[in-house]
């Protein structure tokens, strides 16, 4: 590979030991598809940040890691890009660790990496477990401040979260749905998995919210799948073998062609469906007519606030407010730009 770094600052950037990325720049045998990918993966990240450096600020590296579909931590890393050249008194160097499902093991192994190599603060979307809770302590105590994003894991000692009000979003979905349905009907309300909080957190509100606006209305209740469509597909197909009809839909977690899909085969197609995040697909099922409204917030403002936790952190910006994004309400004629 044809590169201008130094070595060492490859091997920071992609969490490897220089000799490994040595072998990788240099064709050599015995390295695996992952590290060759980690060392890509870095290079490109290092050429979007170079011209950051010419930038006055101290040199601030933050890991983002995220279990998330790729349609959601691709907006992840387009926002976190976006405002990373904008914050002031610092040079922002984000690494980031996706994978679309993560086992508990490996998000332990990811963290564990982050603080041997030292990084200056994590941020992380990712599910709400002890061995977690354990790593976030962990960072924490060694002077690494740990930002939440999306969904939260209460009762740490992370330095923020940064998200959206995710009780708010399932009050909101409650009162679309009641509105749509007015009366007798089933509700589907699914979530990509148990252990994230946001999504618990939007759920207990949207059952609370709409038993009080629509008691007529049952809720089936899906969880499973990751948001990920092959195993949302499989996941619901069985969930929802004994149900006979479905006239709404909350999807919380994502995977929502899977869920169209499924819902399509059953014949069991939605007259009202809500979703989250205007990722390109969900942009593309609004303009097809699939989803009647979507609940949005900016994560470009996420992460200018995350950044801002981290750096205040380490005194190079004032101490930052706390407080959620509240949810907007988007339909096919009002999709911002």
């Amino acid at each position: 590979m044809t590169h201008r770094f130094p070595i060492k600052e490859i091997a920071r950037q992609a969490g490897l030991g220089p000799a490994t990325v040595d072998r990788v720049l240099n064709g050599r045998a015995h390295v695996s598809p992952q590290a060759r990918a980690r060392v890509a993966a870095a290079l490109d990240e290092l050429a979007t940040q170079e011209a950051q450096l010419a930038a006055r600020g101290r040199r601030v590296f933050v890991d983002i890691i995220a279990e998330a579909p790729h349609r959601f931590s691709r907006e992840i890393r387009k926002a976190a890009e976006s405002i990373a050249p904008q914050v002031p008194g610092a040079v922002i160097r984000p690494r980031f660790a996706f994978q679309e499902v993560m086992t508990v093991g490996e998000v332990v192994d990811i963290l564990e990496r982050v603080l041997k190599r030292g990084t200056q603060g994590v941020c992380l979307k990712a599910r709400d477990v002890m061995e977690v809770r354990a790593m976030v302590a962990r960072l924490e105590g060694a002077g690494i401040p740990v930002v939440t994003l999306v969904t939260d894991l209460t009762g740490t000692e992370r330095a923020g979260y940064v998200g959206l009000d995710n009780a708010n979003a399932g009050r909101t979905a409650a009162f679309l749905i009641a509105q749509a349905l007015r009366g007798e009907g089933t509700v589907l309300a699914s979530r990509s998995q148990e252990d994230f909080t946001g999504e618990a957190a939007r759920f207990a509100a949207f059952r609370e919210t709409l038993h009080a606006l629509a008691p007529g209305l049952r809720i089936v209740s899906f969880s499973g799948g990751g948001g990920v469509e092959g195993e949302t597909t499989r996941a619901l197909a069985n969930a929802l073998a004994d149900q006979s009809r479905i006239d709404a839909v909350y999807s919380m977690g994502g995977g929502n062609r899977a869920i169209l899909r499924v819902l399509d085969d059953l014949r069991m197609t939605p007259a009202t469906f809500v979703a989250h995040d205007l990722d390109a697909d969900n942009r593309a099922l609004l303009a097809e007519g699939r989803l009647a409204y979507v609940l949005h917030h900016d994560l470009t403002a996420d992460m200018a606030r995350a950044f801002g936790l981290i750096t205040a952190r380490h005194g190079l910006a004032p101490a930052q407010a706390t407080g959620m994004a509240e949810v907007q309400v988007v339909t096919r004629y009002n999709v911002p730009a």
